[in-house]
């Protein structure tokens, strides 16, 4: 049986329809809807089981009635078993389903009709129960596009309406009344609220929300939005009413968008079930030629033809690796369903096993292993600037940064001055990993790391200066220089915060059996290892610019797996080099939800665990089901040929493929054991 790749379909998230993504092959529908080969298999085994019954027990029954009931018992248990075989053909691809009929017709041209009729009912009904067990990974996938409501309550001068979501336009006011789930993606501008956003973060306690302070400033610079006024299609609104001005359309939320990856993951195939299709290709050819050779048996044992005709059928039936096939695709699909229930997008296989067998994780500094709000520390002016200078220089050219330090500068720095006027800059420009420059009043300034100053073409710093760089740095500060035109206004020191759950997050790892973690950030050596200190790191590099990050990856990459860990936007290049990128706080963020392999969706580091431990255990599942698919092979091919049946053949056959589908399933129960029991899920942690 080739892999199941259903998917949901979502550029249109809101027509509540199931579509397929990688046109599953075992999805079958006709007359009697989603249950039709349930029926058909049934059926195949009530003419089985009457024709078997007349013929045993009724002798004086004319022999075309069984027969007849064995004819139709083969036409429901092989209608879709031939309709894919000829399709695998039309596609030039020779799979299990093709075996089985050749098994069976050969039953039926030795007068076995019984014999046949038990092997395509067993085989159709193994694969009905296939389904609806693998239905259930499926509609855990599915169940995410139904999180978002069909309609929207939209304001429309004076009135409000209510409009299907895919009328909602960017821009538009939608009101959100207590305990309804929100419509679309926007920012707060009328009330507050607490919202669940465990369908898409997988936060489990509820999100305070405020409106933003100007709705106008929020449209032109929507990166620089509070997350506090930020909501998501699909969460859940609390007992507030609100409002939410739209930031994009019902195709193109956050919701739409991990959905659609979701679903596209499901076709991206892991190192394992790449080796298993070369297995596969290599194995169907074998046993086709061993079947041949089985034909010919009769030529060197002193048996009938008929004899050796039917073993060579039951080999074809035993050495079919329909539960090879499965084993890998269905544990990932599982996997994967489950991490997205719980906020992490991983995006197919070959992460979701890398994740599992990492040998070092690498984390970004500001914003990943620290909260990412610095605060300003100190604060030194020097050649004759006064502190009220220095502020004012460094609030106006850093309030158009988006930067977390200049965030922190312009926000701190507005405190401190009161209600002092703050003259605009203008012409900002990016210095990447070093500053920015801009202009106001005429001259240029620069504001960056002492490390920009004396550096291609920039003028080395002044010895006050200097001294105050030096001092500042033994105390572990971030430092930004501020000079405008030819002359140092002076030093500004922040320091960031850990964040409260890092040094629990770096234990949790370490008891999955990550031995090596280790912080890389563009900040001073000094300031990267007092933070390194307070969460438990004892690797700390810091002084690294974007492409020293980059070829830090490729070191620790040369000695094993790695992972890196950062924002998504400007860790984009460490994070594509590394074995898997992991991006933090990925909701709302188109950078981080196509440059990470796996995108934890909430700002919570303690996500990090939960997605490691759900890889391995994938990956125990994923053994198990090899050794029971190989180790059923294994048994079943000598055991036929020595002259099992294939009735019983074909049972084990298809009870092995349906306990590596079940086993599989039980990823979607899989639960972190560093959690707390108030889990949103409220599931039990799977057994492994």
């Amino acid at each position: 049986m080739s892999s199941p790749n259903t998917a949901r379909q979502t550029g249109d998230e809101h027509d509540h329809t199931a579509e397929k993504a990688g046109g599953d092959p075992h999805a079958h529908g006709g007359v009697f809807g989603s249950n039709t080969e349930v029926i058909f298999a049934v059926s195949s085994g009530v003419a089985l089981a009457l024709g078997f019954g007349l013929e045993k027990l009724a002798p004086g029954v004319p022999g075309w009635l069984p027969l007849g009931l064995y004819l139709v018992a083969y036409g429901f248990g092989g209608f879709f078993t031939v309709r894919e075989a000829f399709e695998n053909l039309r596609n030039k691809r020779f799979e299990i389903d093709t075996l089985m009929l050749v098994a069976a017709a050969g039953a039926a041209a030795l007068g076995a009709w019984a014999e046949g009729a038990l092997l395509l009912f067993l085989f159709s009904i193994g694969h009905a129960l296939e389904n609806y067990a693998m239905g259930r990974a499926k509609r855990a996938i599915e169940a995410l596009a139904d999180l978002a409501p069909r309609t929207a309550h939209v304001r429309r001068g004076d009135q409000v309406v209510e409009l299907p979501v895919e009328e909602v336009e960017v821009g538009d006011t939608v009101v959100v009344r207590p305990n309804e789930r929100l419509p679309a993606d926007g920012f707060v501008v009328v009330g507050t609220t607490s919202i669940n956003q465990a369908p898409v973060t997988g936060e489990s306690m509820p999100v305070d929300k405020q409106p933003v302070r100007d709705a106008t400033a929020a449209r032109a610079q929507a990166a620089q939005i509070n997350s506090a006024s930020i909501v998501f299609a699909g969460t859940i609104n609390g007992a507030g009413s609100i409002e939410i001005e739209t930031t994009r359309k019902s195709s193109d939320t956050t919701l739409a968008k991990v959905v659609r990856m979701v679903s596209e993951a499901e076709t991206q195939k892991s190192p394992t079930q790449r080796f298993t299709d070369r297995f596969e290709r290599i194995f169907v050819p074998v046993v086709l030629g061993l079947a041949f050779v089985l034909l010919f048996a009769w030529v060197v044992v002193d048996e009938p033809f008929r004899d050796s005709f039917y073993r060579a059928m039951a080999v074809l039936v035993a050495a079919s690796p329909c539960a090879l096939a499965i084993a890998t695709p269905s544990a990932v699909l599982s996997g994967v369903a489950r991490a997205a229930r719980a906020g992490v997008l991983i995006k197919g296989g070959a992460p979701l096993e890398n994740l599992g067998s990492l040998n070092a994780i690498a984390f970004d500094k500001t914003g990943t292993l620290t909260e990412g709000r610095p605060r300003i520390t100190d604060i030194v002016p020097v050649g004759g600037a006064s502190e009220t200078d220095l502020l004012m220089t460094a609030v106006a050219v850093e309030r158009l940064s988006d930067h977390p330090l200049a965030e922190a500068i312009a926000r701190d720095g507005s405190e401190r001055l009161g209600g002092e006027t703050i003259a605009p800059a203008s012409d900002l420009k990016s210095l990447t990993g070093k500053g920015v420059t801009a202009q106001l009043d005429g001259a240029t300034v620069l504001i960056g790391k002492p490390e920009m100053f004396g550096a291609d073409g920039v003028a080395p710093l002044g010895q006050e200066a200097e001294a105050a760089v030096k001092r500042l740095r033994e105390d572990g500060r971030t430092l930004m220089v501020v000079r405008q035109g030819e002359r140092d206004l002076g030093v500004i020191g922040l320091l960031d915060t850990p964040r409260a759950a890092a040094g629990t997050t770096l234990e949790a790892l370490r008891a999955l059996g990550v031995s090596r973690m280790i912080m890389i950030s563009g900040d001073h050596q000094k300031a990267a290892q007092a933070i390194a200190d307070q969460v438990g790191l004892s690797e700390a590099w810091g002084d690294l610019m974007p492409e020293d990050k980059v070829e830090a990856i490729k070191r620790l990459r040369a000695e094993g797996k790695i992972a890196m860990v950062g924002d998504g936007v400007n860790d984009a290049p460490a994070m594509a080099t590394a074995t898997v990128g992991i991006a933090m706080g990925a909701a709302g963020s188109d950078v981080a939800l196509e440059t990470a392999d796996v995108a934890l969706m909430s700002d919570d580091l303690a996500q990090l665990p939960f997605a490691v431990g759900l890889s391995r255990g994938t990956r125990r599942i994923i053994l198990q089901n090899l050794i029971v698919s190989l180790g059923v092979v294994a048994f079943l091919v000598p055991a036929t040929i020595l002259g099992l049946g294939i009735g019983p053949a074909v049972a084990m056959h298809e009870g092995s493929t349906l306990l590596v589908v079940f086993n599989a399933l039980r990823l979607l129960g899989y639960r972190d054991p560093a959690r707390s029991n108030g889990s949103q899920d409220g599931v039990a942690r799977v057994s492994t």
